[in-house]
């Protein structure tokens, strides 16, 4: 029982620590350009919204593995914190307001660099792979990008700008 009880701390912990990562990455942001997001109450209200969806995606994620339907069983923590969010914001206006008050590009500081920690450990796996496979990755990124650049240049030929 207290094993179970340490991980649900020690995954408080991590989403608190993430937390205080947008805090500080919006802050910053804030020093560098003072007409971005200012932080104020309703921030704060943002980031705690943003740690329950979290830690209660977490929390039914963990119960679900229980179920005998693999579906559920499999089913990504990710997606359990998008339906939780979903639900919550569906039932107040509120929640949508407090998590508007986060600047988007904050929270996207601290996941990225979580992505990057995580694939870390794969650098050896990547090793072992073909050199061909960078050649397929340099087309792709190039693909996306100017396919991007089109989309976007299309999009102002239309809206005539």
């Amino acid at each position: 029982m207290a094993a179970g009880l340490n991980k649900y701390v020690k995954f408080g912990l991590i989403l608190l620590l993430s937390i205080g990562l947008i805090l500080f990455t919006q802050q910053i942001k804030l020093i560098k350009n003072p007409d971005s997001t200012p932080i104020s109450v309703m921030t704060i209200y943002g980031l705690i919204v943003l740690w329950m969806f979290s830690f209660i995606g977490i929390l039914i994620s963990d119960l679900v593995k229980k179920v005998p339907v693999s579906f559920v069983k499999d089913f990504p923590v990710l997606g359990w914190v998008a339906i939780t969010s979903l639900i919550f914001c569906s039932i107040s206006d509120w929640f949508i307001k407090a998590i508007g008050a986060v600047d988007f590009l904050s929270i996207t500081t601290p996941i990225l660099a979580f992505a990057g920690i995580s694939v870390v450990d794969q650098l050896v796996d990547l090793r072992k792979t073909s050199w061909k496979v960078a050649i397929v990755a340099v087309f792709v990124f190039t693909g996306t990008y100017i396919g991007s650049a089109l989309l976007a240049q299309f999009g102002l030929f239309v809206s005539g700008k």
